[in-house]
């Protein structure tokens, strides 16, 4: 009688597989605290009840993209004709045209301004 021999199949294990995952996992729960937490007795201020105001010396871009210096409306030739040489602080609404924010941006810088910044909030989470 001929007995046929099956080849045995070569499985490929999983476990180093899950120990690399493993490792990696520990890697970040580590280097995933970097930073110092925040000291537990410190109470930060809370600014949710404040109404925003745009800094005295910064244009206003509002969402019908038209610009405003102090409340009164103003073109960028006259901001920049008034305005030392310093830098040009712009705080746009969140609804204004991007395409009137860059055109706004660039005749800032074309006529003169050394550096343009937007004026954003950033919320502490």
């Amino acid at each position: 009688m001929i007995r046929y021999i099956r080849p045995g199949r070569n499985r490929d294990s999983t476990i180093p597989l899950i120990n690399v995952v493993f490792l990696i996992l520990i890697f970040f729960l580590i280097t995933g605290t970097i930073a110092p937490p925040l000291d537990p007795d410190l109470d930060l201020v809370n600014t949710a009840d404040l109404d925003g105001r745009e800094p005295p010396d910064a244009l206003v871009l509002h969402r019908d993209g038209t610009l405003s210096f102090r409340g009164n409306p103003i073109e960028a030739e006259a901001f920049i004709a008034a305005h030392d040489s310093g830098p040009v602080r712009i705080v746009p609404d969140r609804n204004a045209p991007a395409s009137r924010l860059m055109e706004i941006t660039s005749n800032l810088r074309r006529l003169g301004a050394p550096t343009v910044f937007l004026v954003t909030e950033q919320a502490l989470e």
